[in-house]
């Protein structure tokens, strides 16, 4: 795509800080089955900025001239029905490159909007029952960005929560039944001083992270720099860090590509399934999130092997949110898990708490 086509905003590559909540995005890209982030945290500290950047960060995809689904050309898991009634007639679909969606979904929003609704219209013009796809259909093979997650009306939760399971949005509406592909990144943010989460929309969640506003005076001087230097000339702004730009998207396509072929020892598998049990995490879904973070981690790094040190880095952002709350109990939910993981590894670094954040290791 030129960058004439592409939203100005704040390069992904020029964040500063927030390393944990980078990393969890980056790794959610290149294996979209983890599940999504959840990043709670105070007020002003980037996190809109940096989710936004991150679909700008993205290479664009091959979609089906046309479709508002954004239709993959060769996946069927990915294509609606239209377009698989008109691959098995034989017909070649026209093809388009196209940035990664990025949609918004306002706290307002209704569920006919989020779902899609009757065409009125069409309806009324030609006398025809039509569909017109909503914001899930847009988000598809993209990133679904809920700003102020905790604050969002319950029904639409369940519909979001649905979704998010299946990879499928299932529309009833006056005689009209459409089932369409929604495959997308759920991206939640919140402050935690606004509300809780239903904990079934917590567990929904592959990660969860945690950021906290800068406090070293030089580091936040350096910030509003940046930022001020964006605002005033976003065109010089972005091409002085095109490079870093660039090196960072072809890392996350390199990671995608390899990703495949990265192994996890069953020890080590074993040993996360042992964490889980020793936390009483409810059902499985802590097991695999883990596994599947475990080994993106190692392929965004260039490796094809998982280390022991990978889980170190990802499993508190992995079981965190799925723990069951003690109000009697003084400790924070990432403790117990660094705590469970070197129980179980038998390590006596837990108040080495470095080697326990997701950061890059380089």
């Amino acid at each position: 795509m030129s960058s004439s086509s592409k939203r100005r905003v704040f390069p992904f590559a020029a964040v500063i800080g927030q390393e944990e909540m980078k990393l969890a995005l980056l790794l959610n890209v290149i294996d979209p089955r983890i599940g999504g982030v959840m990043i709670m945290g105070d007020r002003g500290t980037g996190k809109s900025t940096t989710i936004r950047a991150l679909a700008d960060l993205l290479p664009g995809i091959n979609v089906v001239q046309g479709d508002p689904y954004n239709s993959s050309p060769d996946d069927p898991d990915l294509q609606s029905t239209e377009v698989l009634q008109q691959i098995d007639a034989g017909e070649t679909p026209l093809i388009e490159e196209k940035q990664v969606p990025m949609v918004d979904l306002p706290l307002g929003a209704t569920e006919d909007r989020l779902c899609g609704t009757i065409d009125i219209e069409k309806a009324l013009s030609e006398g025809v029952r039509a569909f017109e796809p909503g914001l899930l259909a847009k988000a598809n093979r993209g990133l679904l960005y809920v700003d102020e997650v905790n604050l969002l009306d319950d029904h639409l939760v369940d519909v979001l929560l649905d979704s998010a399971a299946s990879g499928w949005n299932t529309v009833e509406r006056e005689g009209i039944s459409i089932r369409h592909p929604a495959r997308f990144v759920l991206i939640g943010s919140g402050n935690p001083e606004e509300g809780e989460l239903r904990p079934q929309l917590l567990d929904r969640f592959g990660m969860s992270v945690e950021v906290r506003t800068v406090r070293e005076p030089e580091l936040r001087v350096k910030v509003v720099d940046q930022r001020t230097s964006f605002d005033n000339d976003p065109e010089t702004f972005i091409s002085s860090i095109k490079s870093s730009q660039d090196a960072l998207q072809e890392k996350v396509v390199a990671a995608q590509k390899l990703l495949t072929n990265v192994q996890i020892d069953d020890d080590l598998r074993l040993n996360i399934s042992a964490i889980c049990g020793e936390l009483d995490v409810d059902g499985l879904r802590g097991d695999i999130v883990t596994n599947r973070s475990s080994r993106a981690l190692a392929a965004f790094e260039g490796r094809t092997e998982v280390s022991e040190d990978d889980i170190a880095r990802v499993i508190s952002c992995s079981l965190r949110h799925r723990l069951r709350k003690d109000p009697l109990e003084q400790i924070d939910s990432g403790d117990r898990v660094i705590k469970a993981f070197c129980k179980i590894f038998d390590r006596n670094d837990q108040n080495n708490l470095a080697d326990f954040e997701l950061a890059t290791s380089e």
